[in-house]
């Protein structure tokens, strides 16, 4: 009710909305939906040329379509944002692993672990890797997201389990802090 009096190019009252939005979204996903929706329709109208509000926007919204159980619409959403922000951010951007992070959930929710492993082994996890860092907490989601489709995919070959291991990266990923743990550390006596 604050905002309902501010114009509706308000800065403040779009921001209300999205706050709203996200709010509703876990307890109450049908109104949270619509709250969503008119916000991102506000931000397009009055700010289009700020592109990381609007991907901030369109992943509310995917996250409340994927909470009233639309996961092929929320996919669809998913692949965009993850498409823009490539294009605006880089491959290597943060937000952008993020986006991909989301998106890859989303593919093993609906089952779809061809593309998913394809992704994630070839796109995504080697970007996470090189850019965050084997032990960052987005690298380590990948990994698992990985392990969890290669468990459950019904179509998955003794290639799949033998080369691409979650054991191995787990192997891999303990030899790395050893080594870390092992060098010696600087004293700090002059």
């Amino acid at each position: 009710k604050t905002y309902l009096g501010r114009p509706e190019a308000d800065g403040f009252r779009c921001l209300g909305m999205g706050i709203l939005g996200a709010a509703l979204r876990e307890s109450q996903p049908k109104e949270a939906l619509s709250v969503l929706e008119a916000n991102l329709t506000l931000i397009r109208r009055y700010w289009s040329h700020d592109e990381q509000t609007i991907l901030i926007a369109q992943t509310n919204l995917a996250a409340c379509l994927e909470n009233l159980g639309r996961c092929d619409e929320a996919l669809v959403l998913k692949r965009e944002i993850y498409t823009r922000r490539v294009v605006t951010l880089g491959v290597s951007h943060e937000r952008t692993i993020l986006s991909g992070c989301s998106l890859s959930i989303s593919l093993n929710k609906l089952r779809l672990y061809t593309e998913l492993k394809t992704f994630t082994r070839n796109q995504l996890l080697p970007e996470a890797r090189r850019t965050l860092g084997a032990d960052h907490d987005l690298t380590l989601d990948l990994n698992k997201i990985l392990a969890i489709t290669l468990r459950d995919d019904p179509r998955r070959t003794r290639d799949d389990l033998r080369l691409k291991s979650p054991w191995r990266l787990r192997d891999q990923f303990i030899s790395t802090q050893a080594t870390i743990c092992s060098k010696p550390k600087p004293s700090c006596r002059t």
